[in-house]
């Protein structure tokens, strides 16, 4: 692998992750300055989205390529209860999160993901227990209590909604992350985000139909285009592309910059407060995100080497 391409790659996953913390940064201030709907916005970002996400793979591969998922009945039915279950439930629950609360409090418990799927895997017998689980899962939970409560016990530092949304959005998450093993196994990681988009879209659409919005104006038209083309296309295409010049783990240590970003420009574009507990709380979930990348990477290397 020569330095050009690792530079792509490094170019691709950093500004993916960029992209992913700023397009919740940017639905924060289209819920709560310009009332835009929740259902509306999941509805137009997952529909847009997946059918260009579907178009980026046809260039890149064939037309049978993208429907072969659907040639496999069992393929076709995981299909569309990850797209309803995963894809859907994850978009939902993160983007109402953030309307109750704000992007970076979202994106920080949506990114307790790993620890829900150790938990779980626990309780199946499918792993032990080890030092690494106990140091994961204090620091998850000491990060939730620093973010949450700002080092108050008596208040929470946002809304109870907005919490309750959060821990969904990562239990969805880990939902997302355990189904779609086999099918990215089998099919393309595009066609299958992209398939499972258009469909969960299509589903919030008799919820509430794209095409019934209220007038909006070219400064929102031009927040919501950089939700869909930036902090969701762009974002999952670059980090999908970067896998093809880094390994896994460098991809996945690397994408610990949303979390990052979503915080930063929180603070600093929307100007909400963020206590000094808090950013204690930030810097325990990215220390955990950090941890596992690590273990990951200990593990890789050791069936390498086995």
């Amino acid at each position: 692998m020569n330095d050009l391409s690792r530079k792509k790659g490094f170019f691709f996953v950093t500004t993916g992750a960029i992209c992913w913390g700023m397009g919740g940064t940017v639905a924060q201030k289209l819920f709560q300055e310009f009332e835009i709907s929740v259902d509306w916005l999941v509805s137009v970002r997952l529909l847009i989205a997946g059918f260009l996400l579907l178009m980026i793979s046809c260039i890149k591969s064939n037309r049978s390529h993208i429907l072969g998922v659907w040639k496999n009945r069992k393929s076709a039915f995981q299909l569309v209860v990850f797209a309803i279950v995963g894809m859907l439930a994850v978009q939902y629950t993160y983007m109402a999160s953030i309307k109750h609360g704000n992007a970076a409090v979202a994106t920080l418990l949506q990114y307790l993901s790993p620890v829900m799927i150790i938990i779980y895997l626990l309780l199946r017998k499918q792993s032990i227990f080890t030092r690494q689980d106990v140091i994961t899962v204090l620091l998850a939970l000491g990060g939730c209590f620093f973010l949450l409560t700002n080092g108050s016990i008596s208040q929470l530092s946002v809304p109870v909604s907005a919490v309750v949304w959060g821990v969904l959005s990562g239990v969805a998450a880990a939902f997302y992350t355990l189904y779609a093993v086999p099918l990215i196994k089998k099919y393309s990681s595009l066609v299958i985000v992209g398939w499972s988009m258009v469909i969960g879209g299509s589903v919030m659409s008799f919820i509430h139909p794209p095409w019934e919005a209220s007038s909006l104006s070219p400064i929102t038209c031009g927040y919501i285009l950089f939700v869909i083309i930036f902090g969701t296309m762009l974002a999952f295409w670059f980090y999908v592309e970067s896998l093809q010049s880094l390994l896994p783990k460098e991809t996945s240590l690397l994408g610990s910059l949303e979390p990052l970003a979503a915080v930063i420009t929180t603070v600093v574009w929307l100007k909400e407060p963020f206590g000094f507990y808090q950013w204690i709380g930030t810097a325990c979930i990215i220390g955990l995100v950090l941890l596992l990348t690590r273990t990951k990477q200990t593990s890789s290397e050791t069936t390498l080497s086995a």
